[in-house]
């Protein structure tokens, strides 16, 4: 095909490149957007021989949304994925002072969030309640292990805002059926060993061992941290984020419960180490726990010695008995260019930060959602779109640079380097020292993060800045107004926990139903 002829020629053969979550949920995305359109080709080429870590991972509230999307049942994925309902997460440690450290980041906004400012209440009120358990009904539950909704709720409905915890692993071989079975994606299991190019530098074609060329007009590459399209072929770099965020290794394990009637948590638990965080995400069957952290600041030995030392704390269980965990490295970064020509990478050939905020999985989302309604019906169109895709998602991924680090600049830990480090000006984003100094007068609001998706919403912001004991300085007038208003939905957010605690199943007894007898389908 001619150079001329290739610009006007349609887009209708997607090749997604490699499996895992992010290929077969980026498949399932597509398919189903474009299921009414019989042009339109999905096909997932998949590597036999890359394997993926069956660690727990935590997404956001709009995986449901995802899920309904692509026509998954809602029981028929907690079934499979042996996954949990999340409500939040949970930070321990990470103020740094003997009393009161820990706070919840819930997924339901701040009772009358909307309405008034609800932190010129909670400084009136002399600001001894943490601030989520004073403005949301969400941290009781979580205390309490109840259940997000009752049996009765229909599926992907929820009483409380709710995401999940799931099994990495289970999660994509439950997509690769649903795509297969259900969505009529094609899948490919070969190994590419070579890319081939139309004049123009175009990919054409991926050259496969098992399977010959595998021909595509617009290629997804999900093959991971080798970017094997995006950086191995067009030398595409990231933006390195190590300076603000130090984390680069991780370890994880699966450690069972003690015995079958344990709670499961209904919040991610992250807690605070010398030289960087754990994380413990209760699924039905087990935890998935493991431990993030600096190679500069911590050695492979001393980080395995504080994951075991953690899990011993955390409750009855043999250490010993464990399987060596799984060691994971990465460089914190990103592309500013995902798409380029006819290839766009989503998932860490996209870019990785550390998990402490369950970004990882939203992106997908994102990018995923974004291709699918965007698609560029012919070449021509392609550069445009490419073009609003980057700008956005570079947007996007400083925001969660801004959001994570503003974690670790509040922190007044005094036990490492580590943590000095972190709260060194120098080591912050402009964004973010900007917005600080804006905050000791102003709460973040809509003002501050002006896009229509943003990863992280002001209400987030809230509930990290208060629940790290950022006391702002308000204007006198405004306040006290205001604080007269938070008062009244202080006293109904209270009155909501009350009556859900009584209500609510425990977290444990929801999914034993649901595996049981599933939820109500709508």
């Amino acid at each position: 095909m001619g150079i001329g002829n290739q610009v006007h020629a349609q887009v209708r053969k997607l090749v997604v490149v490699g499996g895992g979550s992010a290929g077969w949920l980026t498949a399932a995305v597509l398919a189903a957007t474009h299921a009414h359109d019989p042009a339109i080709e999905v096909t997932v080429i998949e590597s036999p021989q890359v394997a993926t870590v069956g660690v727990g991972e935590g997404t956001w509230p709009s995986m449901r949304e995802t899920l309904r999307r692509i026509g998954v049942g809602e029981s028929d994925f907690i079934r499979a994925c042996d996954a949990t309902f999340k409500q939040g997460s949970q930070f321990n440690g990470w103020i740094g002072r003997q009393q009161r450290d820990a706070y919840m980041h819930p997924f339901t906004l701040p009772n009358g969030f909307l309405e008034t400012d609800l932190v010129a209440g909670w400084l009136a009120a002399g600001a001894d309640t943490p601030y989520a358990e004073q403005v949301s009904f969400q941290p009781h539950l979580c205390a309490a292990n109840r259940a997000p909704k009752q049996p009765a709720t229909p599926e992907f409905a929820a009483v409380a805002n709710y995401a999940y915890h799931l099994d990495a692993a289970k999660f994509g071989q439950f997509l690769r059926q649903h795509c297969v079975q259900h969505l009529g994606v094609r899948h490919l299991s070969a190994h590419v060993n070579a890319i081939n190019s139309h004049e123009n530098g175009d990919i054409a074609s991926l050259q496969t061992r098992e399977l010959g060329a595998v021909e595509g007009d617009l290629f997804i590459d999900c093959s991971g941290a080798r970017a094997l399209l995006l950086e191995q072929h067009f030398g595409i770099g990231k933006v390195d984020l190590s300076p603000v965020l130090f984390n680069d290794r991780a370890l994880a394990v699966q450690v069972p419960y003690p015995a079958p009637d344990t709670p499961i948590a209904c919040q991610t638990i992250a807690t605070a180490q010398p030289h960087g965080w754990t994380w413990d995400i209760g699924l039905s069957a087990r935890r998935g726990v493991g431990y993030v952290y600096a190679s500069a600041h911590c050695s492979d030995d001393q980080a395995h010695a504080t994951l075991l030392g953690h899990i011993a704390a955390s409750g009855p269980t043999d250490t010993a008995a464990l399987s060596e965990p799984a060691r994971i490295a990465f460089a914190p970064g990103y592309r500013r260019q995902p798409w380029h020509r006819n290839c766009v990478a989503i998932g860490m050939a996209s870019g990785f930060v550390e998990p402490l905020e369950a970004s990882s999985l939203v992106l997908v989302e994102l990018g995923a959602a974004e291709l699918a309604e965007q698609l560029p019906a012919t070449r021509e169109d392609m550069d445009h779109v490419a073009r609003r895709y980057n700008e956005g998602f570079d947007y996007r991924w400083q925001r969660v640079a801004d959001f994570l680090k503003l974690h670790y600049v509040l922190s007044q830990r005094e036990d490492s380097d580590y943590w000095r480090a972190h709260r060194d000006p120098a080591t912050s984003t402009e964004r973010l020292r900007e917005w600080l100094a804006l905050w000791r007068h102003h709460t973040p609001s809509r003002r501050d993060l002006v896009r229509a998706e943003e990863v992280f919403p002001s209400a987030s912001y809230h509930y990290i800045l208060y629940g790290m004991d950022w006391r702002p300085e308000l204007r006198a007038a405004p306040a006290a107004i205001a604080a007269g208003q938070a008062a009244d939905h202080f006293r109904q957010a209270a009155e909501l926990a009350r009556r859900m605690r009584a209500a609510l199943p425990s977290h444990r007894q929801l999914i034993a139903h649901i595996q049981a007898h599933g939820l109500p389908r709508i």
